[in-house]
C-alpha cells in the first residue's frame, strides 16, 4: 500500500537544469553588454568550473567569476549578471507537464506528500513558492535540516518521521539513481525513477517503477491501494 509519496525537487518536479542553463546564458549576455571583455566560451568555462568546485547551488558564482578576472568586484558587471540571472530563472522555472494536476489528484486520494532535496532550505522553498507548490507540500526536508545528502539514510528517515509513515508504505520519486533510488531502497521505501527528468541517460536505475510521465503515479497508487 502507498500512504505517502516523497518527491525529489530538481529534475523531478521542476526542470532545474534547463532553468539553470537559460539563467546562466542570460547572465553572460548581460555581463558582456555591461563591459565584461572576455570571450563568451571563456566566461562559460569559468562559471562551470566554479559550480564544479562549489556545487550547483552555490550563490556567489558571479562574485567569484568577476573577482577572478579583475582581482576585485566590478559591481556594475556583477549587478547586470545577477539581475539577468534572476529574471531568466523566474521565467524558466516551471513544473514538468502534468505535475500540478497529478499532485492535486494524489491529494484527493489522501496520499501524504513531501519533498526531499539536497538543495538549501532557502533555495528549495523559493522554488516551491515560485511555482505555487508551498500550498501542496507541508513537509519539505532539505540539506540544511539534516546536514547529510542523499543517499545517506538520515534525510530519508527524517522525511518518513515527519510524514509519520513506515518505509514500506512510502514511495520515493527521483531522477538520480545513485542518490534518490539507492538511498530510498536502502531504508526500505518503494521507489519510482523519474525517467522524464533523467539527464544522465540512465539505463539501470534499480527502481521498482519507471515513470515516463508523472501521471504514471496515479496508476501505481490506484493499483496498490485498490
Amino acid at each position: 500500500m502507498i500512504k505517502a509519496i516523497v518527491f525529489d525537487l530538481d529534475n523531478t518536479l521542476v526542470d532545474f537544469m534547463a532553468m539553470k542553463r537559460q539563467a546562466i546564458e542570460a547572465a553572460i549576455d548581460a555581463m558582456l553588454d555591461a563591459g565584461l571583455d572576455l570571450e563568451r566560451s571563456d566566461i562559460k568555462a569559468r562559471i562551470d568550473a566554479i559550480y564544479k568546485e562549489r556545487g550547483i547551488e552555490y550563490q556567489q558564482v558571479f562574485d567569484d567569476l568577476i573577482f577572478g578576472i579583475f582581482n576585485k568586484i566590478n559591481h556594475r558587471i556583477l549587478a547586470a549578471g545577477v539581475i539577468a540571472y534572476r529574471r531568466a530563472r523566474e521565467a524558466a522555472l516551471k513544473p514538468y507537464p502534468h505535475v500540478t494536476a497529478t499532485l492535486m489528484e494524489l491529494t484527493r486520494r489522501a496520499i501524504k506528500l513531501a519533498v526531499l532535496t539536497d538543495a538549501p532550505s532557502r533555495e528549495a522553498w523559493l522554488r516551491l513558492c515560485h511555482i505555487g507548490f508551498h500550498h501542496i507540500f507541508n513537509v519539505a526536508v532539505t540539506f540544511d535540516e539534516t546536514g547529510e545528502r542523499k543517499p545517506s539514510a538520515k534525510p530519508f528517515l527524517t522525511v518518513l518521521d515527519r510524514l509519520d509513515t513506515v518505509p514500506a508504505d512510502a514511495l520515493m520519486v527521483g531522477d538520480w539513481a545513485d542518490r534518490d533510488i539507492a538511498g530510498a531502497k536502502a531504508v526500505g521505501m518503494q521507489t519510482a525513477f523519474a525517467r522524464y527528468g533523467d539527464v544522465f541517460n540512465t539505463q539501470n536505475h534499480g527502481a521498482d517503477y519507471d515513470l515516463k510521465d508523472i501521471t504514471d503515479l496515479l496508476h501505481i497508487v490506484d493499483s496498490q491501494n485498490a
